[in-house]
């Protein structure tokens, strides 16, 4: 074996393909190297067939749209990514963008920007509102009213346009709760790369929430992960990859992309004590009705 093709910056290989199709409910293309097409394919060849491309900014959020409109096998989400909400507001260089840190527009260039996101949640192929939320570990105290009141908007765009409501929640499950409660949170709410406890399993579990795993649930230190998937009602479980981040192990640090799903699928079946089958069949079927397609 050639010392490149075990570089922590190659590709990963293929995984064996797995029987039962499934979805990415979690992607950003737009951030993995090769083009869509190629992406597209690589993940069909192992029976990932759907994918759910996210945005993060309006930029990313638009480029989500045209690409779910060019392929029959992508669907958007659109939104203001929480760390995305400060920097408009304040210019926060460690809020989230792919055009570099500008000089914030205050309140009216937040609501601007969120009027393009309802705009563009408005269109067909746009199946999601999200990732939207709070992140209290990027985002210090002087930006989480910028981000809750982004997280707040994106709750109300969600219901006006019949949208599911793709939630970001790092290091802050309590005000997340908190929020969609004081809020009332959409019909279809998910809980991307799921991250609490099996306690807050059990609640988003009884307000009806999905819970996406991503690649951690595979990480030798998240066995808490691993019990909230336990707990979780089967129907309300999906899977994501959110590549090019979070790649399953044994490929941890490594470029994620969605054909590497299939790592994730056999490990949460493991988890559930279920037939990799059985686990693909209830991810594809909780998948398509979480974003209705």
């Amino acid at each position: 074996m050639s010392p490149s093709s075990t570089s922590k910056d190659a590709p990963p290989p293929l995984p064996e393909p797995l029987r039962v199709a499934v979805a990415d409910s979690h992607t950003h293309l737009d951030m993995q190297s090769g083009t869509v097409e190629e992406g597209l394919a690589r993940a069909a060849s192992v029976g990932v067939t759907t994918v759910v491309q996210v945005g993060c900014d309006v930029k990313g959020s638009r480029w989500a749209a045209e690409t779910a409109a060019a392929y029959d096998n992508v669907h958007a989400a659109v939104a203001l990514h929480p760390n995305e909400a400060p920097r408009i507001v304040h210019g926060d260089p460690d809020g989230w963008s792919r055009q570099g840190a500008r000089a914030g527009g205050g309140e009216s260039a937040l609501d601007e920007a969120l009027a393009e996101i309802e705009a563009l949640a408005a269109l067909g192929h746009v199946k999601a509102v999200g990732e939207t939320g709070l992140d209290h570990f990027r985002t210090g105290p002087e930006g989480m009213a910028a981000q809750e009141r982004s997280f707040r908007a994106h709750i109300e765009i969600a219901k006006r346009q019949g949208k599911a409501l793709v939630i970001h929640d790092r290091d802050a499950h309590a005000d997340v709760l908190r929020v969609l409660r004081e809020e009332g949170a959409p019909e279809r709410t998910v809980f991307h790369c799921y991250s609490g406890d099996a306690d807050m399993a059990r609640e988003c579990a009884a307000a009806g929430y999905y819970m996406s795993f991503a690649g951690t649930v595979t990480f030798k230190n998240a066995a808490p992960l691993r019990e909230a998937l336990a707990v979780a009602p089967l129907e309300l479980v999906l899977v994501e990859t959110d590549a090019p981040y979070l790649t399953p192990a044994p490929y941890r640090g490594r470029p994620n992309a969605p054909y590497l799903i299939p790592l994730t699928v056999r490990a949460m079946a493991a988890v559930r004590g279920i037939d990799e089958d059985a686990m693909a069949t209830a991810l594809a079927a909780n998948t398509a009705r979480a974003f209705d397609y």
